[in-house]
């Protein structure tokens, strides 16, 4: 009796461990939660520690934004998963930590809001700015190999396109490429904003104060280098303007950032010897790196790139396909002290959320 008695208590014991360490494996081997693409979601990933991708399905060339009227961040993208692009709209998430991502649904349909093209909906940009004390937001795209621009008083929308092409044709003596990939920027030290696009070349351009007209005389063609593909995008950081763009093709696993300098806005871009800002990491199946953003978090010397890559894990599997299959993810953007960046390696992991500080207003 007494050896049966004993055995009944370890094997009591034994169910209980098994049970602590059933409840211990549910819990830590949870992945991101439930999601679905409809508007409203919100994407959680505190469960997971892995926060790339940071949205839920097929997105490419992604803009991101900090708004000053909420608060809030703000992702721009591509609408991605269409055979060779033929995408027809535009869709924005919103996030208070960069890591948790709601989306806000359609902001604009070129089948429906636009009346000058219906295809190849591309690439976006956006700009806040505050105009007699109210907020406006300038939203630059792509359709039809053309740039437009859409006003609006929210992030989120809606967007009244201008009624015709910002920019449809190529600057003189440009032959070839395409007028797509639109940046936005606001010098600081001026407070006058660029427009920047190509693809095969890099022009660049004063704005006018109406946001939605190129000031005459003012284009230039500013390509830094043979390696020059698209996706211009600048930055200004302690003095230095950072031209940053993408190599290769977005159907190839090579597909990059470099990055150049410049004194000023339209400036000859000095290009460093080491300027490579992102590529694939193959140890870690990341591929198709490029058609970056940057952003800074108010009132600190902290960055973030945001990217695309190939759909993870099948992308690499797919051919020229993996160019119309991408997914949106975001790492820490770093730079030397003598002002370099510092190399991006991709990662599954991502950043951890953010938390900004509460405004005063």
């Amino acid at each position: 009796m007494i050896n049966v008695s004993l055995c009944k208590k370890d094997l009591k014991r034994l169910l209980c461990l098994c049970t602590v360490i059933c409840l211990f494996t549910s819990v830590h081997g949870q992945q991101t939660s439930s999601v679905s693409e409809s508007k409203g979601t919100v994407v959680k990933t505190e469960a997971s520690k892995y926060h790339n991708p940071v949205l839920k399905g097929l997105y490419a060339d992604p803009e991101i934004l900090y708004a000053e009227k909420t608060g809030k961040f703000y992702m721009y993208p591509t609408s991605d998963g269409f055979t060779n692009w033929t995408g027809t709209y535009f869709k924005t998430f919103s996030s208070d930590n960069l890591v948790d991502w709601k989306d806000e649904g359609i902001i604009l349909d070129l089948t429906k809001d636009i009346s000058w093209a219906n295809r190849n909906a591309w690439a976006p940009c956006i700009i806040e700015k505050k105009i007699d004390g109210n907020y406006k937001y300038f939203y630059y795209f792509c359709a039809a190999q053309k740039v437009g621009v859409a006003v609006a008083d929210s992030p989120t929308g809606p967007f009244v396109d201008s009624g015709k092409p910002l920019i449809d044709q190529k600057p003189e003596g440009v032959k070839g490429g395409q007028q797509i990939d639109p940046d936005v920027f606001e010098d600081p030290k001026t407070g006058k904003c660029y427009i920047y696009w190509g693809n095969g070349y890099m022009a660049g351009a004063e704005l006018n104060d109406d946001m939605v007209s190129i000031k005459p005389g003012t284009t230039k063609v500013i390509t830094p280098d043979t390696s020059f593909r698209e996706g211009t995008y600048v930055i200004y950081r302690k003095g230095v303007y950072y031209f940053m763009w993408s190599v290769d093709d977005t159907r190839s696993e090579n597909y990059q950032v470099h990055y150049g300098t410049s004194d000023s806005p339209l400036g000859k871009i000095t290009v460093p010897k080491n300027n490579l800002v992102i590529a694939k990491n193959k140890e870690a199946g990341i591929y198709g790196t490029g058609h970056n953003s940057v952003i800074q978090i108010p009132g600190k010397d902290e960055w973030y790139i945001v990217y695309h890559r190939f759909n993870y894990p099948n992308g690499i599997k797919m051919g020229s396909a993996a160019g119309y299959n991408r997914e949106v993810c975001i790492d820490k953007l770093g730079f030397n002290k003598d002002g370099s960046i510092k190399l991006v390696k991709p990662t599954h992991e991502g950043i951890k959320a953010i938390r900004l500080k509460k405004s005063s207003k």
